[in-house]
C-alpha cells in the first residue's frame, strides 16, 4: 500500500509538471482526453485527485494520458523526479533587450529631443513609430491585456460565434447609428508602388458609424469593423479619436497615409493606441478566450474551420497567438514586394523586415516571401531552420495567401517556436535543429527532415495538438536567414546579394588570420 501511495505521488507530480509545461489547465487536459477516448477520459476532479496523489489512474486512463503527452506509460511510473521544468522555462517576449548605457545618454530629456530628430532624418512617420512602440509593448506584455478581454466578454457575454445580426443588435444596444455609403476602390501611391485602396468604415462622433456598401457582401470583414466600432463606443465613449478603417495604402492604413509628414506628434500615438485597443477588443469579442480555445483544440488549430464561421483569417490567426496555452507564437501580415502591415512575436524571432521600411534583400525562403508571388499553393505549412550567425532556431508556420477588400494580394502567416515544445517533451531541441540544418546544408538549403528529428517533432506536435505542424513534416525543411546577404547556404539564393561592401572588421579579421605577418 505504501509503495502504491509513493507511486501515486510521483505520478501525480509528473502529470502536473508536464501539464503545466505545456500550458494546459485541468479542464483542457480533460477535453483532450475526451477527444481521444470519451469512454475512458477522466473528469477534471479526477485529474486533480491524480495530481495530488489521492488516486492512482487505471491502466486505460494512464495509457490515455501517456498518449496525450506522447510519453511511455513507464515514464509516469519510474519514480524519478522530472527535472525538465528548469529547461523548459524561458521568456516569451519579443526582441532581446539592449542595455541603455551610458545612462546619461538615455535620459528622458535627451530622448525627447533625439527621437523626433531621428524620425525626421530617416523619414519615419509618427504613425510608423507609434506602431513600433505598440508592437514592442505587446511583445513585452506577452499580448496580455485583461481589461480589454473583460470589457469584450462583458459586452458579448462570451458567445461564440457571434453573427452579423448579433453584432448589429449590439451596435443598436450601445446607441450606434449605422449609415451606408458607396465608394469603389481607387488607385493610390504607396511609396514606390500603386495599390488599390478602399475606405471600409469610419466613426463619426458621437454615435454614427459609416459603412461601405461593399461590406454587405463581405460578412467577415463587416463583423470585424462593427466589433471595432462597438469597442470604440464602449472603451472611449465614441469621442471620435479613432482612425478610419481602410484597405491598401501605407501599412494598410488610409489612402492618404503616404503623405504623412515625418516626425512624431502626440495624436499619432493616441490614434495608434486607440486603434490597437479597438482591434484587440474586436478579436476578444468575436473570439472570446475560453470558447475559442476549446474550438481551436477541437479543430487542432486549423484556420479553415474558423473562417467558415464568418471570421477573417487575420482575426483567427491573431487570436490564436493569444488564446493558445503555448506562448511561443509569431504572426505576420505581408504585402508585396516586402511591406509588413502587422507583426507579433511572442518568441523573439528575428524579423525578415520591419514595418518602418521595406528591405532590399529579403530572404526568399521565408514562407511569406515565397507565397507573395508565383504559382505556389494558396496555403501551406513549413518547418524552417533560421540561421543567425552561429545559432540555429527551429520554427513551423502555416501561411495563407489571400486578398484584402480592395483586391490587393497579401499573405498571412502564423507560426510557433518549436524549441520550447521539444525541450518540454524531453527532446534536445539544439541537437534536432543541428541535424536538420546539416541535412539542409548538404542539399542546397532544403531537405527532408531526418527520421529521428521527424519522430521528435511529430510527438511535440501531438502534445501541442497543432495539426499543421505534423502536416509540415511531409514537406522539406528550409534554411531561412534574417537577410539574404547573410545567406548560410552553400549556393546562395537567387535574390541573395553576391557580395557586400568590405568593412574594417573584415580587413582586421583577415590580417589577424594571416600566417605570414611577422614582427618588425
Amino acid at each position: 500500500m505504501a509503495s502504491l501511495l509513493r507511486k501515486g505521488h510521483f505520478l501525480g507530480a509528473k502529470l502536473r509538471g508536464i501539464r503545466k509545461r505545456n500550458g494546459l489547465t485541468l479542464e483542457e487536459l480533460s477535453t483532450r482526453c475526451i477527444q481521444m477516448d470519451a469512454q475512458v477520459a477522466p473528469s477534471v476532479s479526477y485529474l486533480s485527485m491524480i495530481e495530488s496523489g489521492k488516486r492512482m489512474p487505471s491502466e486505460d486512463v494512464l495509457a490515455l494520458l501517456a498518449g496525450v503527452f506522447q510519453r511511455d506509460v513507464a515514464w509516469f511510473l519510474d519514480e524519478h523526479a522530472d527535472g525538465a521544468d528548469a529547461a523548459a522555462a524561458r521568456p516569451a517576449g519579443g526582441m532581446a533587450r539592449v542595455p541603455l548605457e551610458p545612462s546619461f545618454l538615455f535620459s528622458k530629456d535627451l530622448l525627447q529631443a533625439a527621437i523626433p530628430e531621428l524620425l525626421s532624418q530617416t523619414g519615419t512617420t509618427g504613425r510608423q513609430f507609434a506602431h513600433l512602440l505598440i508592437r514592442s509593448h505587446q511583445e513585452m506584455s506577452h499580448n496580455d491585456f485583461p481589461d480589454l478581454e473583460r470589457s469584450a466578454e462583458s459586452v458579448g457575454e462570451r458567445r461564440f460565434a457571434l453573427t452579423v445580426e448579433d453584432l448589429l443588435g449590439l451596435a443598436r444596444q450601445h446607441g450606434l447609428e449605422l449609415r451606408w455609403f458607396e465608394r469603389r476602390p481607387v488607385l493610390v501611391r504607396d511609396k514606390d508602388r500603386e495599390v488599390r485602396s478602399a475606405v471600409r468604415s469610419f466613426f463619426e462622433p458621437p454615435n454614427t458609424v459609416y459603412l461601405n456598401q461593399a461590406l454587405r457582401a463581405d460578412r467577415p470583414r463587416l463583423k470585424f469593423d462593427l466589433a471595432t466600432h462597438i469597442g470604440h463606443k464602449v472603451l472611449h465613449g465614441g469621442d471620435g479619436m479613432k482612425s478610419a478603417h481602410a484597405t491598401g495604402g501605407e501599412m494598410g492604413g488610409s489612402p492618404e497615409g503616404g503623405s504623412e509628414p515625418a516626425g512624431l506628434r502626440a495624436q499619432d500615438v493616441l490614434h495608434a493606441w486607440r486603434d490597437f485597443e479597438c482591434s484587440f477588443f474586436a478579436g476578444a469579442l468575436l473570439c472570446p478566450k475560453i470558447p475559442f480555445r476549446r474550438f481551436l483544440a477541437r479543430n487542432q488549430y486549423r484556420v479553415e474551420p474558423a473562417t467558415r464561421l464568418e471570421l477573417t483569417p487575420a482575426v483567427v490567426m491573431r487570436r490564436m497567438t493569444k488564446v493558445s496555452p503555448y506562448p511561443y507564437w509569431h504572426f505576420f501580415d505581408a504585402y508585396p514586394p516586402g511591406h509588413l502591415r502587422a507583426v507579433y512575436r511572442g518568441n523573439g524571432i528575428p524579423l525578415p523586415w520591419g514595418n518602418m521600411a521595406q528591405v532590399n534583400d529579403p530572404c526568399p525562403q521565408w514562407a511569406v516571401f515565397r507565397m507573395l508571388d508565383g504559382p505556389q499553393r494558396e496555403a501551406g505549412s513549413q518547418i524552417s531552420v533560421l540561421r543567425d550567425q552561429d545559432r540555429s532556431m527551429l520554427y513551423c508556420c502555416h501561411s495563407l495567401r489571400t486578398r484584402d477588400m480592395a483586391g490587393n494580394p497579401h499573405v498571412l502567416s502564423v507560426g510557433i517556436d518549436l524549441a520550447p515544445a521539444l525541450d518540454a517533451n524531453g527532446s534536445n531541441a539544439a541537437e534536432i535543429a543541428a541535424a536538420i540544418t546539416g541535412e539542409c546544408l548538404r542539399r542546397r538549403g532544403e531537405a527532408a527532415i531526418p527520421p529521428a528529428a521527424a519522430t521528435a517533432l511529430g510527438a511535440a506536435a501531438r502534445v501541442l495538438n497543432i495539426a499543421w505542424v505534423e502536416e509540415a513534416l511531409l514537406q522539406p525543411a528550409r534554411i531561412i536567414c534574417p537577410r539574404s546577404n547573410r545567406c548560410p547556404r552553400p549556393h546562395r539564393c537567387e535574390s541573395a546579394l553576391p557580395s557586400r561592401a568590405r568593412e574594417v572588421t573584415d580587413i582586421r579579421a583577415e590580417i589577424l588570420e594571416r600566417r605570414d605577418t611577422v614582427p618588425r
